[in-house]
């Protein structure tokens, strides 16, 4: 599958309000770069393995639910999974994205350490978010991030969490979500208990980036375009020797004589740094991102 480079006619920030594009190759081309292995059924769901049937994606428009990604690690690739992280079809693309990049690099390292990973704190998936300013709270064993604008955040869940619970989306020790309520415009994502953090922090870490992601207008979703920036992606300026390759070839369509025209003028732009409804079984999500 060849990479294909996101596009849009506008510049989107913050990016839990962007939506997503809907399309999958970005977040798998990580993986197929690092040598997974890339199969699609008759339904045009997409399943990408590691050489070693351990580490699995799943990209399923045309599944059961309103998941659209499942990413899980198996000791035993015969086995239920050691973890597993979902992305619904609103998520953005680019927060995907992180997170499979994440996933590729820690297994071109080191497969073992993508099925167990280092035992690390959970405050470090925290990091990226108090670092951009989210406002941190707790409830009990719960600990609250949320985002300056009140549209995005984060609910770890503590204690001790049913393993089956957590693969069968009943239990959530990790909640991510962004955008406003309601079906098109709401987005969430989870992790369950044994996800390795760093995976975690990467992903959040791109959740507070405030770069702008590119979008056409129309997919942003309806409910979010009120409260995100958006600013349209103006044409390139020519350069010096673009101006004088158009004029050589204007003169050679005139048999050699010049014809002299004075440019169009043209418009500058910055320099930019690179880069639900929940399904039904979710509504209790969206009060926990409300709450």
């Amino acid at each position: 599958m060849p990479a294909r480079t996101l596009d849009g006619d506008v510049y989107v920030t913050p990016l839990y309000l962007a939506g997503s594009t809907t399309i999958g190759d970005p977040a798998m081309q990580p993986l197929l770069d690092h040598g997974f292995t890339l199969q699609t059924d008759e339904l045009a769901n997409v399943y990408v393995s590691s050489p070693d049937q351990h580490v699995r994606l799943g990209f399923l428009p045309e599944g059961p639910d309103n998941t659209l990604w499942k990413v899980a690690a198996h000791h035993d690739p015969f086995g239920p999974p050691d973890w597993l992280a979902t992305f619904d079809s609103n998520t953005p693309t680019e927060l995907v994205t992180a997170f499979t990049s994440a996933v590729a690099t820690s297994y071109a390292e080191d497969p073992d350490t993508v099925l167990t990973g280092p035992r690390r704190p959970a405050e470090e998936g925290f990091r990226p978010l108090e670092g951009a300013g989210w406002k941190r709270g707790s409830w009990r064993l719960t600990t609250l991030f949320t985002a300056p604008d009140g549209l995005a955040g984060l609910t770890y869940r503590g204690g001790i969490l049913d393993r089956h619970a957590e693969l069968r989306g009943d239990q959530d020790r990790w909640l991510l979500w962004g955008g406003q309520d309601g079906y098109s415009s709401r987005w969430y994502a989870t992790f369950t208990s044994a996800v390795p953090v760093d995976l975690i922090a990467a992903t959040t870490a791109r959740l507070a980036d405030p770069s702008p992601v590119l979008r056409y207008e129309v997919e942003i979703p309806q409910r979010n375009r009120s409260a995100a920036r958006t600013r349209p992606v103006l044409p390139p300026v020519p350069t010096p020797l673009d101006v004088r390759r158009a004029t050589a070839a204007r003169a050679r369509s005139h048999g050699g004589h010049l014809v002299r025209r004075t440019p169009a003028a043209s418009a500058t732009t910055g320099t930019l740094s690179a880069v639900p409804p929940a399904r039904p079984a979710h509504q209790r999500r969206a009060a926990a991102g409300r709450s």
